[in-house]
């Protein structure tokens, strides 16, 4: 049974050029399906048993990859940027292939980061309706009330609207900074979401690091390194988005 895709997926999975340029080479006549020019952007092939060639040479299907790094604060969560920051894919010394972000990290925050070439899967973790937890040690300027902290987990009011409930405790109060670091556990990907929830309750943060993304944590990962994930850990987190996409129906 074939196993049909639109080919400008195909070709931006194999690593060709992004899908935007792929759609390009297809209109311009440069992509052929075995042996067949092929110009319609709604044209679908099978990558496992179709012949795909540009510019006459074949692609070669990529191999899926799945990393975690712990990006450092002051990296930009982007495979390039065009004013030539420091971007996380500068620390996957050794790779190949491809590899995109699962999501993101904003610049000064710091933590566990997926990346990948498995489109599938990163759609699975950051739509919205699957809910995947991600667990973050906020250090927040003042020590938050406890009624501070109720405002949190039962959804907060933010420009963009109400967020999910979130699971929120101490993790550490330091009374001569005047700070305290808490854990807070949310299912949603919205910009700067951690930030601007501690803002809402007038605790802005001073430090944040993602610890937990679904049941994967850093463990001793060091600060700038990455590893490949498992072949149990990639299961484990598409179960994760089929389990919560389930619970929130």
């Amino acid at each position: 049974m074939k196993r049909l895709e639109r080919l400008q997926k195909i070709l931006a999975q194999a690593g060709v050029a992004s899908r935007r340029k792929c759609e390009e080479l297809i209109v311009a006549g440069q992509v052929e399906v075995n042996g067949e020019k092929v110009t319609e952007l709604g044209a679908k092939a099978d990558p496992a048993t179709d012949v795909i060639t540009v510019n006459g040479k074949p692609i070669r299907a990529e191999k899926k990859l799945y990393l975690m790094l712990n990006k450092p604060k002051g990296v930009i969560t982007s495979a390039n940027d065009p004013q030539g920051r420091k971007v996380v894919t500068d620390f996957l010394h050794g790779i190949q292939e491809r590899v995109y972000p699962v999501g993101r990290l904003d610049y000064d925050t710091e933590g566990l980061l997926l990346l990948t070439n498995d489109g599938e899967l990163a759609n699975l973790l950051t739509h919205p309706r699957h809910h995947v937890p991600r667990t973050y040690l906020a250090t927040v300027k003042g020590i938050p009330h406890g009624t501070s902290l109720e405002k949190l987990q039962k959804g907060i009011e933010l420009e963009d609207g109400v967020t999910a409930p979130a699971e929120v405790e101490y993790y550490d109060v330091d009374t001569e900074k005047n700070e305290a670091t808490i854990t807070i556990t949310i299912t949603e990907g919205r910009n700067r979401q951690v930030r601007r929830m501690f803002e809402a309750i007038r605790h802005p943060v001073r430090k944040l690091k993602r610890i937990k993304f679904g049941d994967l944590t850093l463990q001793s990962l060091p600060r700038g390194k990455y590893r490949h994930l498992t072949q149990q850990e990639v299961q484990d987190l598409r179960n994760l988005a089929a389990q919560t996409h389930k619970v929130h129906k």
